[in-house]
């Protein structure tokens, strides 16, 4: 175990018994640190469901492209915790990391405080130490009552909105859409990306009216339109996106939006750079090099998607359909969580040629291989196939000749690929 992870297992016996989303424990922190968050460059705020990360990524291209210095927190880490800090657009070092968190905890003396709320209070002092222009901030879960929400920011951003987390954020999407409009904030422009549900949309718009808040609306105020070579938004073409899918498309247009309102000089050239250099790991994510690629017949891509929810879902099974038309045969190889569920890729698995079901490893919260076939067999009519791990599901499509090995189901699946 390296010196950074074990410095989290610690803060994560922080963990007050039991989640109780308030923001009294980071104010109270922040207080006691001199306040940094008051300290930070002008922030774009970020919630929603799904897209927030993509969303981050498009602007911090598109920013770094015109010049800027940008600093970045996004959640969750694929591989390694720094990932989640990005300062004046370098990784934090792991120097860094424990002289923060050194701080921090001789600050907080023990007292209960969430893994979430304690490591974004080191970010923000971080951030507040180092020049930037400008600071993109993720919303870790919900927005309300996120560890993120004690900034007023300068542009608030709200992505795609569907049912997740409803322990915390409500059963229902008119519950879900309040709180993430939790970050909204007086007389700050808000970008509503593109809603599927009417009901969400007049929540936002509610909220925007009572706060005074400009509100600047997918399908509204811009929008965009797929072309064979790239892209229209609102009237201005663009390349296509660095990051796969129709969806990214929608996430796009939310950057480019969130970008000029922030910064309405911004070249038209800056942005078009930013769309084609933009990177994201893990979100259909085609992979080249490492042992499961090697295992692989030629002729078969190795492509990995963290969707777990309906609209992530929705998105990956938009791009399956695509490669279906194309003649491509989809092998998919599925590892969840027990707290997700299945169904949300009945769709996915119709475009499937074969189906393999793995556990993920080092997780307790997983299903194991044959619990998730006999949930996932209700939505299709093939075999599924059980394997132990990535490597033992490779070797069911030995005989393949083209077409993909999708990986897809969770985002914990990226330690093995990537």
């Amino acid at each position: 175990m390296s010196q950074i992870d074990e410095r989290l297992k610690k803060l994560e016996q922080l963990h007050p018994r039991r989640i109780d989303l308030t923001l009294d424990r980071v104010w109270g922190l922040l207080e006691k640190l001199g306040n940094p968050h008051l300290q930070l460059p002008p922030v774009i705020h970020v919630a929603g469901t799904n897209g927030k990360g993509s969303t981050v990524a498009f602007m911090r291209a598109m920013a770094e492209a015109a010049g800027l210095r940008v600093h970045a927190y996004t959640s969750p880490h694929l591989i390694r915790f720094n990932e989640r800090i990005r300062l004046a657009g370098e990784l934090v070092t792991d120097a860094a990391l424990i002289s923060v968190f050194d701080e921090i905890e001789k600050v907080n003396g023990g007292a209960p405080i969430t893994f979430f709320e304690i490591t974004t209070v080191a970010a923000f002092v971080l951030f507040s130490r180092s020049p930037a222009d400008v600071l993109l901030l993720e919303v870790g879960l919900g927005g309300r009552l996120d560890a993120t929400n004690v900034v007023t920011p300068a542009v608030s951003v709200i992505t795609r909105i569907s049912i997740d987390h409803t322990e915390f954020l409500g059963d229902s999407l008119a519950q879900i859409a309040g709180e993430k409009a939790g970050i909204m904030k007086p007389h700050v422009p808000c970008v509503m990306g593109y809603q599927a549900d009417e009901t969400v949309r007049n929540v936002i718009r509610t909220r925007a009216m009572e706060l005074h808040a400009p509100l600047h609306e997918y399908g509204k105020d811009f929008a965009a339109t797929e072309l064979p070579d790239g892209f229209l938004y609102s009237g201005i073409k663009y390349p296509m996106p660095g990051l796969v899918g129709a969806h990214q498309i929608l996430n796009a247009a939310n950057a480019i939006t969130a970008v000029k309102l922030f910064m309405p000089e911004i070249s038209e050239a800056a942005i078009a750079a930013g769309l084609e250099s933009v990177e994201w790991p893990g979100r259909l994510q085609r992979i080249t090099t490492g042992p499961i690629a090697a295992m692989l017949p030629e002729g078969i891509e190795l492509w990995y998607d963290g969707a777990h929810n309906d609209s992530g879902a929705e998105a990956l099974a938009e791009q399956c359909r695509r490669w279906r038309a194309e003649g491509s045969e989809i092998h998919l190889v599925v590892g969840m969580l027990k707290t997700k569920d299945p169904a949300v890729f009945k769709d996915v698995f119709a475009m499937a040629s074969s189906i393999t079901t793995i556990p993920i490893a080092g997780s307790d919260m997983s299903w194991d291989a044959a619990e998730l076939a006999a949930r996932c067999q209700a939505f299709t009519v093939l075999k599924i196939n059980l394997a132990h791990d990535l490597a033992a599901a490779a070797k069911y499509i030995t005989g393949a000749r083209d077409g993909r090995f999708l990986v897809c189901g969770s985002l914990y699946l990226a330690r093995v690929l990537l």
